[in-house]
């Protein structure tokens, strides 16, 4: 099932679906008579290219996903934090990704989301005295987990080993939920993890029973005061964001016809 997800939901993201979209309409348009069809096809792929790799449509998709949790504000080490996240006993930092690269730091290794998603975590738990860390994300056979990398920048970030629970067997957020209600129970929890994502993670933990406090971090559309032609042009980071927006669309509808939020 999983591997199902992960084939189908991959040829739903605007890239693979637009491509399907335009070679299909080669294929017609040389190979068939239906030339109404293949003129349609391609059409749609190269409009729908343009709307997705558009600046301005990627914000309007992502923001109100990223805009659903207000961001956990300034901390000062020392001083009592918010009430609401000085209950939590526990700050869970959800997995990314990484590579695998000998030779390369901890940092280095990781994707620019799973950085954003453990220097925020570890800025919320630096004010929690009495908090653990919860690090999680899996590997490939023979390779550090995710976990474990992680793990490694949380420690060149001064936090104490011994402070730190990792979570390794798992492949998606859902098994995250599952493992950590397993490891902790229902326990108060500050959830980390990367704005867009967070909403469907929020779902999940707290289906899983969880009290959750949603910690968003990694922002790809922050507002922007001295907005410029810029809103309005074409890039890959657009064509990324409008991805995030899609994906995180069809990961809750998937939940919602399995009951799971």
């Amino acid at each position: 099932m999983f591997e199902l997800k992960k084939f189908i939901s991959f040829w739903l993201m605007p890239l693979p679906f637009c491509l399907t979209l335009l070679t299909a309409g080669l294929f017609f348009l040389f190979f068939t008579r239906r030339d109404r069809l293949a003129r349609g096809l391609l059409f749609a792929g190269v409009i729908l290219l343009a709307l997705f790799g558009n600046k301005m449509v990627s914000i309007a998709l992502v923001r109100p996903i990223e805009s659903t949790f207000r961001p956990i504000p300034e901390l000062i080490v020392g001083q009592s934090a918010p009430r609401d996240l000085a209950r939590c006993r526990y700050v869970v930092v959800l997995g990314s990704g990484h590579s695998d690269a000998p030779g390369f730091s901890a940092n280095n290794q990781l994707s620019s989301a799973g950085l954003a998603r453990v220097v925020e975590g570890v800025r919320l738990f630096s004010v929690l005295p009495e908090a653990q860390l919860v690090l999680s994300g899996g590997g490939e056979p023979g390779y550090p987990s995710h976990a474990a990398v992680l793990g490694r920048v949380a420690a060149q970030l001064r936090v104490e080993p011994e402070r730190i629970l990792r979570i390794e067997n798992v492949r998606d957020t859902e098994d995250e939920a599952k493992a950590l209600r397993e490891l902790i129970g229902p326990a108060p929890v500050a959830l980390v993890t990367t704005a867009w994502h967070l909403p469907r993670a929020t779902a999940l933990f707290r289906n899983a029973g969880f009290d959750v406090l949603p910690c968003p971090t990694g922002y790809t559309a922050r507002p922007n005061p001295n907005a410029s032609w810029s809103e309005y042009s074409w890039s890959v980071e657009s064509l990324e964001r409008s991805t995030a927006a899609v994906r995180e669309r069809i990961g809750f509808v998937w939940l919602l016809l399995r009951g799971k939020i």
